[in-house]
């Protein structure tokens, strides 16, 4: 696995800012988050000329970009709203080409999976479809994200199943995808809506190489029973059990600290973490 850092922690930080705190932590790889944040340096209508600023900015800090992400859900019972999304992940495909990024992280969608059936499944599948589709053309990988649903519980969130985190869901997914994708595989959010390290590795197991990327970070709770984002190694995970599997993935393993107030910081734990105990490239 070759280390960079993922996206969404991010969301307050410049993005040069992003770049450097990646160089000096000797990584070379940072996820683009593009049109996913209000803050993100390209929105759909980025120009020709910040595209071009983008490229000179991850070519002066030596980053390699590689892995890209955005915002969507494909699973409401708003069609609607779902094809504004697709429309969007489009539009963000076609600036992912421009920078020649391999991979573009979606989602299926964060509603709970018992009440994606019928009509509103089809719908999702349809939706992906046409995403993967116009990404083949483009030669960019749509990537789903492992995600469940979210949703604040007392002082703190909780996830529950979406159609990205039933096994018996993902295979149904996939079994209706017409066209490449690639799966962004993320342990801490399988946790949180209740696999263990046993199933979280046999799902790693089972998906092989259609995984283009992996997240990284990890939850705990707090007194109340909510979970809190937290650096890998401070949460609920066993970590020492999941490398004994994930350190034999060769592509990127990005870290997702998701807290931004101590987001350099929470970044380094992880680092520390997983590069000098599991020895893992940068």
């Amino acid at each position: 696995m070759i280390l960079g850092n993922a996206a969404w922690g991010f969301r307050e930080t410049p993005l040069e800012r992003r770049l450097e705190i990646t160089r000096d932590m000797g990584f070379n790889l940072l996820e683009l988050q593009i049109a996913g944040h209000e803050n993100d340096f390209l929105q759909l209508d980025a120009s020709d000329e910040a595209i071009s600023e983008v490229k000179e900015l991850f070519k002066k800090y030596s980053i390699n970009l590689v892995c890209a992400s955005t915002g969507n859900d494909f699973t409401g019972a708003d069609e609607a709203e779902s094809i504004s999304g697709m429309e969007s992940i489009k539009k963000v495909i076609d600036i992912a080409q421009k920078l020649e990024i391999k991979y573009l992280r979606i989602f299926a969608g964060f509603s709970p999976v018992d009440e994606v059936t019928g009509t509103r499944w089809a719908f999702m599948i349809k939706m992906l479809n046409e995403v993967l589709e116009y990404g083949a053309k483009h030669h960019v990988l749509p990537s789903i994200e492992t995600h469940g649903g979210v949703e604040e519980y007392l002082d703190g969130i909780r996830h529950f199943a979406s159609t990205s985190t039933v096994i018996e869901k993902l295979n149904k997914i996939f079994s209706e995808l017409k066209y490449p994708f690639g799966i962004v595989f993320d342990p801490a959010n399988l946790g949180a809506v209740g696999m263990n390290e046993d199933e979280i590795i046999a799902l790693y197991q089972e998906l092989g190489e259609k995984i283009a990327y992996f997240h990284l970070k990890d939850f705990s709770l707090n007194r109340s029973g909510a979970l809190q984002p937290c650096a890998c190694g401070d949460g609920q995970l066993d970590w020492n059990k999941l490398m004994t599997k994930f350190d034999e993935f060769t592509g990127p393993g990005m870290i997702e600290y998701e807290l931004t107030e101590d987001i350099t910081a929470g970044l380094k734990r992880s680092q520390v973490l997983l590069q000098n105990q599991f020895a893992l490239a940068v």
